[in-house]
């Protein structure tokens, strides 16, 4: 039995006391300064550089090529050629798209925009499009957000006499694009102090170089770099905080009638636009638009003036979403359904020829989380398959496909996302060959998740001063998460359930501290908490404002039961005993005793009734609560394995849960004929 937890594993970082200290000297709160050590931070000035978001940006042309590209299209503006921008379907190549064609346009450019469509041309540079920009007598096309890989589509653009300049910041292939320019912080050859720009950062670059004045440039195109930069999910370190930071100042009061619109319609405060708010609530509305095959609504919300235009645009991409939510439902539960019972896959390959091919990657991406391990998923039409897979764990997607190329059609992508094109005859292959390529790159760790925590606080710490203090970490998001803490022993006092029944809000009690907390799309039976239970919380501080206060609040993400939480030790034992390595002090510690085995028997065998079925934690939460008695989680799915071997139950993993029916009649069985039994008792003795 392989077992798959949402967060098995919490990893509490521990910032040491001088390190902390001297942060507290050089000017930051104890809560900020403790967040800040536990994520490595304990110089004053290293931390102050880390959050900076005011530095000077680089200069553009440290790109390599950036002068190339520079020179090539300040001479297609000056002799009027018609210029092609040829962009992505998604956020970041939509706001890259309109970024530098609004720019070229205010120079006085004769330019249009292209996107291809996701569902009739696919991603990136292709024939069709080529052939079309021709006919329609470009002479210069400018790729933002893709073009790395186009070797053929670049040599098509030459024989049909076109120049094409390529800014991205995809993954390079060993062999270049032949263009006037190649603009991506990923060439091996690139000097740029920052690699990890999104796309439109890069085409932002462009325009600086041909502008001359950076400031300028940034003062008009924050917002647009800021919502790439965010919805791609680029981490927001050195230039990317500068960028984010003026960009959502940009938003709050953005002139942008589009953006405007979209910030009414999605019911968003102007005052209140964060990161957060630009990845659950303006960029799946902007992707909305390229997964449902619809991209030039999002186009023109960037580039109209005319208000009511721009209100249609807003309320046809928040309805173009809710479209795209019920498809992503409808394929996620498909997908549940082919995955094969018991232990789940190294990688999950799945593919079928009624999936919509804009909202793959969204189900890769929940099916990557929920089982820890690499997806793909395939959209079949005939003979061939598109794709989109999303990687867990740090599997690199990338250099994965490049190996496995002689499979492949064609590919493209980064580490975390990637798609490609295969042949239907070659998918068994490539599920074989990916799955022994994850397997072993996790050989040495667990398809466990873990939540990785700050810190571990006390009561008093959490005021709204020291919440306050966090706000110099804004903005947060990858690279640089919201502040996670951990606090231990608290009583729940008790539960209110709320938004009718798909939320909590509870009163926990710690000494003489009494803290509320709300926990979004959780239930106490969900959650396996009850009112005395004694938990740890792992929560998101914030403040909650109400009827004019303002009161600390905590944003739960877990809870534990304080005496069986389970730790990475322990998920280590458990796994050492499923793969036959377990040493003898790891036996010692998992070998359940027999007053143990008793307590999880009789309390299967008093709440059975048919189907248990429940989360591995929160059946030992629920256990525990019973009985009274401490247990770990590694104990609890231990003597499972023992009356699975034995007949005295059926085990088997259902999608995030355990499946439990005990076996009719058989009350008594020699525990000791168990192999799991056997194992630990051999381990113990050798």
């Amino acid at each position: 039995m392989c077992v798959i937890l949402k967060y098995g594993i919490w990893k509490c970082a521990q910032p040491q006391a001088q390190d902390v200290n001297a942060l507290v000297g050089g000017g930051f709160p104890p809560l900020a300064a403790m967040v800040l050590a536990g994520r490595g931070l304990t110089d004053v000035k290293k931390a102050r550089d880390f959050l900076c978001c005011d530095a000077a940006l680089p200069d553009p042309f440290a790109m390599t090529d950036m002068d190339k590209a520079a020179a090539r299209v300040r001479k297609a503006v000056d002799t009027h050629e018609k210029i092609a921008v040829f962009g992505d379907y998604d956020v970041d190549g939509i706001t890259a798209t309109c970024l530098l064609t609004d720019f070229l346009r205010h120079l006085g450019a004769d330019c249009v925009c292209y996107i291809p469509g996701r569902l009739e041309e696919g991603y990136g540079l292709n024939p069709i499009a080529l052939r079309q920009l021709a006919s329609d007598q470009v002479k210069l096309i400018i790729t933002v957000d893709c073009g790395i890989t186009a070797v053929e589509e670049a040599a098509l653009c030459r024989e049909l006499g076109m120049d094409l300049v390529i800014t991205d910041h995809h993954e390079c292939k060993e062999s270049l694009p032949q263009a006037v320019a190649v603009v991506d912080p990923h060439r091996p050859d690139d000097g740029y102090p920052h690699q990890n720009l999104s796309g439109v950062a890069v085409a932002f670059k462009l325009a600086c170089a041909l502008s001359g004045d950076t400031e300028a440039v940034l003062d008009s195109y924050a917002d647009m770099v800021c919502l790439g930069t965010v919805a791609d999910v680029i981490p927001l370190v050195g230039e990317n905080r500068v960028f984010v930071s003026r960009g959502l100042q940009s938003l709050s009061s953005t002139k942008r009638p589009g953006l405007a619109a979209l910030i009414e319609e999605c019911g968003c405060a102007k005052s209140d636009i964060s990161a957060s708010t630009i990845g659950f609530m303006l960029a799946p509305r902007i992707n909305a638009a390229g997964r449902m095959g619809q991209v030039d609504v999002a186009v023109d919300l960037f580039l109209t003036q005319d208000p009511e235009r721009a209100r249609a645009d807003a309320a046809q991409l928040c309805e173009l979403n809710r479209q795209r939510q019920q498809i992503e439902s409808d394929i996620y539960r498909q997908a549940i359904a082919m995955l094969p019972e018991g232990t789940p896959p190294e990688a999950i390959v799945l593919a079928d020829e009624s999936w919509h091919q804009g909202v793959v990657g969204i189900v890769a991406s929940r099916l990557s989380e929920e089982f820890a391990c690499p997806a793909f998923l395939i959209c079949l039409d005939g003979s061939h398959g598109k794709a989109s897979s999303r990687s867990h764990g740090g599997f690199n997607l990338f250099a994965s496909l490049r190996s496995l190329s002689p499979l492949l059609e064609s590919y493209g992508g980064h580490e975390l996302a990637a798609g490609f094109t295969i042949s239907r005859d070659n998918i068994p292959e490539f599920r074989r060959k990916i799955c022994a390529m994850a397997a072993d790159f996790y050989a040495d760790d667990t398809h466990i998740s873990t939540l990785d925590l700050d810190c571990a606080i006390t009561p008093e710490m959490l005021t709204i001063p020291e919440i306050q203090g966090l706000e110099l970490l804004e903005p947060c998001g990858s690279g640089c998460p919201k502040p996670m803490l951990m606090m231990t022993g608290l009583t729940v006092e008790r539960i209110q359930q709320v938004g009718n029944g798909r939320h909590m809000r509870l009163r926990l009690r710690r000494g003489h501290y009494s803290l509320n907390a709300i926990y979004f799309s959780a239930d106490p039976v969900s959650a396996g908490i009850a009112q005395g239970d004694i938990v740890d919380v792992a929560f998101h501080p914030q403040i909650n404002e109400f009827r004019g206060e303002r009161s600390v609040q905590m944003n739960v993400v877990d809870i534990r039961p304080s005496c069986a939480a389970p730790c990475s030790m322990e998920v280590t034992r458990y796994r050492c005993l499923r793969q036959g390595s377990i040493t003898r002090e790891q036996a010692a510690a998992l070998l359940p005793d027999r007053p143990t085995l008793a307590n999880v028997w009789r309390y299967l065998a008093s709440v059975s009734s048919g189907e248990i079925l429940e989360s591995p934690l929160c059946l030992c939460r629920k256990i525990v609560r019973s009985t009274g008695v401490p247990m770990r989680l590694e104990t609890l799915l231990t003597c499972l394995d023992i009356f699975h071997d034995v007949g005295l139950l059926e085990l088997k993993r259902v999608h995030l849960s355990l499946s439990i029916r005990l076996t009719p009649g058989t009350q008594k069985a020699d525990l000791t004929q168990s192999q799991t039994m056997q194992r630990l008792l051999h381990a113990k003795e050798s």
